[in-house]
């Protein structure tokens, strides 16, 4: 389904707006799809200029990076402790930037977009 970002058709005093243009394919965005932890579901979405993004609809594994011992391993997702964009996710077990999430390495939080990038990155917290 297609959401049009354009302007809305009055200002803010009430006066209407005469736009200098029609809607244009590039004004259309998404409906936003949430991961969610289980096993590993990506969508592939066609982009503006035939670029591509990977959205990832489940995933359990996540790439962990120790700060302390600087290494990096993949590792199981069990829980979503935290998440700042909404205290919701946290009951669904939705996975953000920022979230918090508990694995099998400890606490860890999502440095990547998983709507955008395609991959799950995180960074442990001490």
């Amino acid at each position: 389904m297609a959401v049009w970002q354009g302007f809305s058709k009055r200002k803010i005093t009430g006066k209407r707006i005469v736009r200098a243009r029609k809607h244009r394919k590039f004004d259309l965005g998404r409906t936003h799809l949430e991961t969610k932890i289980g096993p590993r579901r990506v969508k592939n979405i066609r982009c503006l200029g035939g670029n591509e993004k990977f959205r990832i609809l489940s995933d359990e594994l996540v790439n962990v990076f120790d700060p302390k011992k600087k290494t990096q391993k993949r590792v199981k997702v069990t829980s979503v402790v935290e998440n700042t964009a909404n205290p919701h996710y946290v009951r669904r077990g939705i996975i953000t930037k920022g979230a918090i999430i508990e694995t099998e390495a400890g606490k860890a939080r999502v440095t990547s977009r998983p709507g955008q990038h395609g991959i799950l990155n995180a960074v442990l917290v001490q």
